[in-house]
């Protein structure tokens, strides 16, 4: 066993459960010489290497099974009525109890091992977004619906191009490990188009292509998705926005916060012979503005009431960053569980001076 795998127990155990063993070793001899000798408690002593092996390694536990096995060896703790047989049961029963303990720590070590890599391969997926690309300021979160993972079906991206700084948000049907390779075609085609497509219509039309010719690959496939891209004009007075069927971002202001009004195109990967994508809107931007996007895991988020999450009348300005851990508070604590892959991107045009 290597010193990760010995080391991995005692790393996510609580101190109080790894002393557990030795208090009940402690609590037995006390029973034991305040008990008459005829009193058989061997079968606790027999309980305990068992026990141990669900807190400790292999060493551990064989540890507290010798100074158990010492002490039954001593007159003053020892029984009348227990035999060698008995002994030599204790000890079969200490080797099996560290042999399922070593058995334990290699198996946590592989779900470790494999957990590490399952994380890599999703922060490739998504990698964390900077704080700022070029002129415009980020704030990012990310929450995926199946536990333990950290991609599940939606996406964002902000990146810097030769015609602007352009951001998706997107989400893609279903979620869960299963939604992750679409996530990452989407990712792969939006970097691309942001180099090459001169109009934003352009970049929703590439993602649009990708999905089609993507599901047209996969029997029984019917793979689509919705999204919101985003282009910032040079000098930060507008940012041009565009929906695929997706839920329109949330302008928040000095004086409060309100949805894009936006006419919403298809989603992306439908097959329409005749797709086109919709018209981009421009909204003119105030320097302390923020546009917030999101996917609907926010606002089909509901209370113990069935009411949705209501964003824009409780959203209040901040910083990119603070905004959307702000959201984030306050959406668990109106939904308490959220069921859904649940994606924010806040971001401000800067004058490159704040």
């Amino acid at each position: 066993m290597d010193r990760g795998a010995q080391e991995l127990p005692g790393a996510s155990t609580p101190r109080w459960l790894r002393l557990l063993p030795w208090l009940t070793v402690a609590l037995l001899v006390i029973v034991q010489l305040t008990t008459p000798r005829s009193v058989q408690l061997g079968f606790a002593f027999a309980v305990v290497p068992p026990l141990t092996s669900l807190v400790y390694a292999a060493r551990g536990t064989a540890l507290v099974s010798a100074a158990l096995g010492a002490l039954l060896l001593l007159p003053v703790i020892r029984a009348d009525d227990v035999t060698y047989a008995d002994l030599l049961a204790f000890v079969l029963i200490s080797a099996v109890s560290v042999v399922l303990a070593r058995l334990r720590t290699r198996r946590e070590a592989q779900l470790v091992s494999v957990r590490t890599v399952a994380e890599a391969a999703q922060l490739a997926v998504l990698p964390p977004l900077p704080e700022r690309v070029g002129p415009v300021r980020c704030g990012a979160l990310y929450r995926a619906a199946e536990r333990g993972a950290l991609v599940g079906g939606d996406l964002y991206d902000v990146q810097q191009g030769p015609f602007g700084v352009r951001a998706v948000v997107a989400d893609v049907r279903g979620h869960g490990m299963a939604a992750v390779s679409t996530v990452a075609a989407l990712l792969g085609t939006f970097r691309e188009a942001v180099l090459d497509e001169r109009e934003l219509g352009g970049v929703a039309a590439r993602l649009d292509r990708r999905l089609v010719v993507d599901s047209a690959g996969r029997e029984a496939a019917e793979l689509f998705a919705t999204a919101v891209l985003m282009e910032f004009a040079p000098d930060g007075s507008a940012v041009r926005v565009l929906s695929c069927g997706h839920p329109a971002p949330v302008l928040v202001a000095g004086g409060g916060a309100r949805e894009v009004a936006l006419v919403p195109g298809s989603p992306l990967g439908l097959g329409l012979a005749d797709y086109r994508p919709p018209a981009a809107v421009t909204v003119p931007l105030l320097p302390s503005d923020v546009l917030l996007a999101h996917t609907d895991g926010v606002t089909e988020a509901r209370d113990a009431s069935g009411r949705f999450y209501p964003l824009a009348t409780r959203i209040k300005p901040g910083e990119p960053v603070d905004l959307v851990r702000a959201v984030w508070r306050d959406l668990s604590a109106y939904a308490g569980e959220i069921d859904d892959d649940v994606a924010l991107l806040a971001l401000r045009a800067s004058d490159g001076t704040g």
